[in-house]
């Protein structure tokens, strides 16, 4: 599996289907996100995402709940608000947003088509598996860290939020 997604990550390999959405115009308000999100509203806003997710759209964030983003190792998330540290966290918000509407029932069929696993390219750019383990999806990232979907299909304007139980990470930012 380690295998396999590092060959994907690495774009020598697409053999799950990837999902890429419209972008339409849509004028909303979202921040901050309702529910237990304070970390990653204030990561949006600091990564000039809030702009871009009120005004065009349907996205879809898989959103680390403030729990998960209390496990990031060191310094975690306090690290990463720092200014000196904007492209890092631009980075890592991008790659927890997917253009278009990802409900959790095509996800479902993305997996179903993928024979188990379908790959999405993030706003960042870089590829994120799905996985089901039993009746969980299961996202990974380019360095084979999982975070679960504990909460599917929230809405809230133009969004359609996932709650995830850890914070992914493009293949960019160090662990």
């Amino acid at each position: 599996m380690r295998l396999r997604l590092l060959i994907l990550c690495l774009g020598l390999s697409a053999s799950a289907p990837t999902l890429r959405g419209q972008v339409v115009a849509e004028e909303g308000s979202l921040m901050p996100i309702p529910g237990p999100y304070e970390t990653l509203s204030k990561a949006i806003a600091l990564s000039e995402f809030k702009q871009v997710l009120e005004v065009s759209g349907p996205f879809t964030v898989f959103a680390p709940s403030d729990t998960a983003f209390l496990k990031l190792e060191g310094s975690g998330s306090a690290h990463l608000m720092d200014p000196e540290n904007r492209g890092q966290l631009k980075s890592l918000v991008g790659y927890h947003i997917v253009a278009g509407e990802l409900t959790a029932s095509r996800i479902l069929r993305a997996l179903s088509r993928g024979s188990g696993t379908a790959l999405f390219t993030t706003v960042q750019g870089e590829p994120l598996l799905a996985s089901l383990e039993g009746s969980d999806i299961v996202l990974t990232d380019c360095s084979g860290a999982q975070a679960r979907i504990v909460h599917a299909d929230r809405t809230v304007e133009n969004l359609v939020l996932h709650e995830i139980d850890a914070v992914v990470s493009p293949e960019s930012r160090p662990r």
